[in-house]
């Protein structure tokens, strides 16, 4: 546990990307079978335990240490496992032969119930010094948050494959090595779905000494091929349009729908699988082979705005109601298998032939096909991205080379998304939290807020990214200093006509929401610009925005600036 606790704690405070990756490295070459495999499956969020919950640790503390200065020590720590370690008691008759194993906790929590749990967890923290405390807490409660994302830790892995290994002497006792060929984290994604924790058998063969798994299952994954952001100062003067092949970039997620020897999934696009909250696109479906495209809800014929899927999301079921209100489908935009053929090697002209004649010869009456946007150059369609004819249900445009093969990962070149300019509105600064992480002793996440009819402020977002680290300490000191009242872990902020802080808030969309006082929830929102310079008076009104909401649903694609 020791080792895995110090691999947290450095990845916590390790800003480089490549030095990330070195640590994880060095941790899975040196680390035995199965911590480093536990430690894998953490990382990349395929390692939960049900038993396990954050009531129940908050119950153990409080069982030890007065509630009321543990709730003091957490509003001003900010992160319930960090609190936990630093201020958990140990118990004064413990007595602790050695430290438990990263295995040995796994294989605990995997088998306890939840009230064996409770027992373990007290022996588990009265065991451990506060560095792992404070793994265990974020091990049980699957909020590792240092940064390192499911993809990231797969190329980690990768790279810990040596040059060559070592083999038996040859009869004349002579040394002798054999030469690996170098993995990347596609090889590795291309079988993770047919591996399982602690992934003995992917560590054998990354160290050279068993083949390679094999990921040939009916209704495998297979790993996305993304679009990187066009620079159009840079590439146009660089691209040929028609090279390029241009769609909606549609505003939906990102899914892939295999159907193959009986097996029926839907995937997200980091391969979790959805297939139960979506059960009538999963029988809306009639084909052989995996189709990758944008789960959307389909309405008279055309895609309608995000907010009606996000009624869909993040449910484990949905009724009969929920499904007829608001009907599910697929725009597809790519085939990867047909008939048990791979077709991903194939250009995309190829495969969108083929994906043509699925469609139109019966994939389903949940399947719909991506058009071909039609343009002589870049100008054509930088006219169509500014005010698209399909509304809000478009974001922007996609830009894939005809001559690409589906490559999994973000290769640059082949494809691209050229994204419409965000919507801006100032808002003025309204309450205030702690973040997690590197962030539990700063004020960064801001709920901000327009002004109404009545003069008052009422919430329309939250943001927490966007700004600089140094505009950030600028954000906690004004926080600090500005405090008003306090609400928990809630600071709320000095905002009157008078005196406020506006920020600049950028955001992709708009959508009509009955859950916020407002009447509107924004999509990707973030902070763009900290207005010091701008009176609090001079914010937006709810006016403004509800009127880019009634623009946005009437169908007007146009860019709002309401910012000032």
């Amino acid at each position: 546990m020791r080792a895995f606790a110090e691999l947290l704690d450095r990845l916590s405070l390790t800003a480089s990307r490549n030095a990330k990756l070195v640590l994880l490295r060095d941790y899975l070459r040196t680390t035995p079978d199965p911590d480093r495999g536990w430690a894998l499956a953490s990382l990349t969020g395929d390692l939960t335990f049900d038993a396990a919950k954050p009531a129940m640790i908050r119950k153990a503390v409080e069982a030890r240490v007065d509630p009321v200065l543990f709730g003091w020590s957490h509003d001003y720590v900010g992160d319930m496992a960090e609190t936990v370690a630093l201020i958990w008691p140990r118990d004064p008759n413990y007595r602790a032969n050695r430290e438990p194993e990263l295995g040995e906790v796994v294989e605990a929590l995997r088998t306890a119930s939840r009230g064996e749990v409770a027992g373990l967890l007290e022996g588990w923290l009265d065991a451990l010094e506060p560095k792992g405390r404070w793994a265990l807490l974020k091990l049980m409660t699957g909020a590792l948050r240092v940064g390192l994302s499911a993809r990231l830790a797969k190329t980690a892995a990768a790279m810990m494959r040596p040059d060559a290994v070592s083999e038996p002497p040859d009869p004349e006792g002579g040394e002798t090595t054999r030469a690996l060929e170098p993995v990347e984290a596609s090889d590795i994604e291309e079988i993770w779905h047919a591996l399982s924790p602690p992934y003995a058998d992917l560590f054998a063969w990354l160290e050279g000494r068993a083949d390679k798994p094999s990921g040939d299952a009916p209704g495998r994954f297979r790993p996305v091929m993304l679009a990187v952001a066009i620079d159009e100062a840079v590439d146009f003067a660089k691209l040929d349009p028609d090279d390029y092949a241009a769609e909606w970039k549609w505003d939906g997620i990102r899914v892939q729908a295999v159907l193959e020897g009986g097996t029926a999934k839907l995937y997200s696009r980091t391969g979790d699988e959805i297939s139960g909250a979506f059960p009538d696109v999963m029988t809306g479906l009639a084909f052989e082979g995996a189709v990758d495209g944008e789960l959307v809800v389909w309405r008279d014929g055309g895609v309608a705005p995000f907010g009606d899927l996000q009624q869909r999301l993040n449910r484990k079921t949905v009724d009969a109601k929920m499904m007829d209100a608001f009907p599910a489908a697929i725009v597809a935009y790519d085939l990867l298998a047909e008939g048990g053929e791979d077709l991903r090697p194939l250009p995309l002209r190829d495969r969108r032939v083929r994906l043509e004649a699925l469609v139109s010869g019966g994939g389903g009456a949940r399947l719909h096909l991506s058009p071909v946007v039609p343009h002589a150059n870049w100008e054509e369609l930088a006219v169509l991205r500014a005010d698209p004819p399909v509304g809000a249900a478009a974001e922007g445009l996609m830009l894939k080379r005809w001559d690409s093969p589906y490559v999994a990962g973000r290769p640059k070149g082949p494809w691209f998304k050229w994204k419409r300019d965000p919507h801006v509105i100032d808002a003025v600064l309204m309450y205030a939290q702690r973040g997690h992480g590197k962030r539990s002793s700063f004020y960064s996440d801001y709920t901000f807020g327009v002004w109404t009819e009545e003069g008052a402020l009422t919430p329309v977002g939250k943001a927490y990214f966007g700004f600089t680290d140094e505009e950030l300490k600028q954000l906690d000191k004004f926080v600090r200093d500005h405090t008003v009242e306090r609400f928990g872990p809630v600071r709320s902020v000095r905002a009157e006509r008078d005196f406020g802080l506006v920020l600049e808030i950028a955001f992709e969309g708009l959508n009509r929401s009955t859950r916020h006082k407002s009447g509107v929830a924004m999509r990707f929102p973030r902070v763009s610009r900290i207005r010091w310079d701008k009176p609090a008076r001079e914010a937006n009104t709810l006016d403004d925005v509800m009127d880019l909401l009634d623009a946005l649903e009437s169908g007007g694609g146009r860019v709002a600036q309401l910012a000032g």
